[in-house]
């Protein structure tokens, strides 16, 4: 419930605007529990109908709010760089981006010189305000009249508005961006208003996140001259019976290099629907291009190459995930596929913590060798800032214990990723951060992140990017819930799930670390490890029969006899 108490000690009378916020909560706390059973159908159906009126309104009460957040600059007085992070943050908005194109274009805003100035769509925001349409339909009819050419007269785009709040008040998000396209069709039918100004505006291209199974959608906007180069390529690398994965004796690269007679009989056996067809034909293209180095030796240190890590036990079990430079998951399977002429690489880590081999060099800049070790650190496939996704072919290694200037190493123990955004926001000042490397405990070797407040405020707390712990949270979290259900695994029985070197006897067992510092004893922890083990998976069709459980208790028994 909402906290309605007034501060003790303060005789203030408290703002109008406090005072209906707790209103709105206790209202808010005996809707929730009100009994609807009384409600006939039709009174049910309206108290619905104005409940979703109300969080419309109050959608644009808090656009109000956000206005004003924005005018008093709030957002640097609390330690955040930009009103985005202060949405993302302090207001826990999901979308910040999304939110505030809502707001320009429905939100009466002030200038600098205080004047008032009117929404940019006055008509959707009156219906906003009203509760007659929601912040889905807003969106979606801003899609729409996003979209009107530059070359449209003015008057014209106003009727425009005024139709698409009609639509907006009475239909479906869906049925708004269908009506829109045929609004869109109307005021150019031609196509003659459109020009390249607006075709460069409206061209984009995005691979979205990644579904559970690995694989992702790909959506976009393609220029004329896009579309001319992607249908060529599609009809040189797509031929039935060329490049296709499930066909060993599919002929691989341009038609032109392929055999006639062997592309024709691969052709016989393509069941390849015309989509996978041209998927398949991307897919070969870019390999070539990857293949020829044509993309260039070096992105931000690291070769230009697929660069993926993965946990030795998932190599050995054929299952599991690995993870590219660039943050995408693949399926074992996909990876000992793919790896079949090339030698893959396993770096060992310091028990399970997240401090690898040691790559000191005496350069400003990272080394190849100290970004590639960097990858392979549980937390080094993103930017170490806190909820930061940028992978590692978008990062910059940032000297987190000591900057450069200020006399930092460029030792891989005082090093972490940061992508260049987190890297430039580093520093002494307000709404900058403070960077440092945790020397012990489960986390070290991982850079903490600390938002430096305004003089004389309470400092923030140090923050971990916690994305690269999930896998292992959930295995825990299994682990546990095994337990709770199973009771413990009986003695001699390996727990299932990944192994780390806490189980095998440590290289430096046994070792004093004396009066060193934590420093020091960082640096030695890189130092007594340092080794790279070489590692070819097996091979696709020599899949290796693993004992069962039992199999694997008896050849222990038997081992110590």
């Amino acid at each position: 419930m909402f906290d309605s108490q007034h501060v003790i000690g303060t005789d203030a009378p408290r703002p109008r605007a406090v005072e209906l916020v707790a209103d709105l909560h206790r209202l808010l706390d005996a809707l929730q529990s009100v009994d609807l059973s009384p409600c006939t159908d039709a009174e049910l159906t309206e108290v619905a109908a104005a409940t979703e009126r109300a969080i419309a309104r109050l959608t644009v009460a808090g656009d109000r709010q956000i206005n004003e957040v924005e005018a008093r600059d709030l957002p640097r007085k609390t330690g955040c760089r930009t009103l985005m992070q202060f949405m993302a943050h302090r207001l826990r908005i999901s979308n910040p981006m999304r939110r505030r194109k809502q707001m320009d274009a429905t939100a009466t805003r002030t200038s600098l010189g205080g004047e008032l100035l009117p929404p940019e769509y006055p008509c959707v925001a009156e219906a906003f305000a009203q509760g007659t349409v929601g912040t889905a339909h807003v969106q979606a009819a801003l899609d729409v009249l996003d979209r009107i050419p530059n070359a449209v007269d003015h008057d014209v785009k106003v009727a425009a508005e005024r139709q698409m709040t009609e639509i907006a008040e009475a239909h479906t998000p869906a049925d708004i961006t269908q009506l829109g396209a045929r609004l869109l069709a109307y005021l150019d039918p031609d196509g003659t208003l459109a020009d390249d100004t607006d075709q460069k505006r409206c061209r984009n291209l995005w691979i979205g996140r990644q579904r559970a199974d690995g694989t992702a959608k790909i959506s976009g906007t393609l220029t004329p001259e896009l579309v001319a180069r992607l249908t060529m390529m599609f009809a040189v690398w797509g031929k039935p019976g060329l490049n296709n994965p499930d066909d060993p004796e599919s002929p691989s690269g341009p038609a032109g290099n392929a055999d006639p007679d062997a592309l024709a009989t691969a052709a016989d056996r393509d069941g390849r629907t015309l989509a996978q067809t041209n998927h398949d034909a991307l897919n070969a293209l870019l390999k070539a291009v990857l293949d020829d180095g044509l993309l260039g030796k070096s992105h931000r240190g690291l070769p230009v190459q697929l660069i993926i890590k993965a946990d030795l036990d998932d190599l050995i079990r054929e299952a599991g995930l690995a993870t590219t430079a660039t943050g995408t998951l693949l399926p074992i399977a996909d990876l000992i596929a793919m790896a079949g002429e090339v030698q893959p690489w396993l770096a060992i880590f310091k028990d399970a913590t997240a401090v690898p081999l040691y790559f000191g060099r005496g350069k400003r800049l990272a080394t190849r060798e100290q970004r590639l070790v960097s990858f392979a650190r549980p937390d080094g496939e993103v930017c170490s800032a806190p909820g930061c996704d940028q992978p590692a072919t978008h990062v910059d290694m940032h000297h987190a214990q000591q900057d450069w200037a200020d006399g930092g190493l460029t030792d891989i123990d005082d090093l972490a990723p940061a992508c260049p955004r987190h890297n430039r926001m580093v520093g002494d000042q307000p709404g900058q951060y403070t960077t440092r490397i945790e020397r012990s405990g489960p986390d070290e070797g991982r850079c903490l992140w600390r938002l430096n407040a305004e003089p004389g405020a309470p400092p923030n707390p140090e923050r971990l990017n916690r994305r690269p712990d999930i896998p292992r949270r959930f295995a825990e979290h299994l682990n546990t819930v095994r337990d709770e259900i199973h009771g413990p695994p009986t003695r001699g029985f390996r727990r299932l799930g990944r192994r780390t070197l806490r189980d095998a006897p440590s290289a430096s067992s046994g070792r004093s670390s004396g009066s060193r510092g934590p420093g020091d004893q960082a640096r030695s922890s890189w130092l007594t490890i340092s080794h790279v083990i070489d590692v070819r998976p097996p091979r696709p069709g020599q899949r290796q029969l693993h004992p069962s459980l039992v199999e694997a208790h008896l050849m222990e028994l038997l081992a110590t006899l």
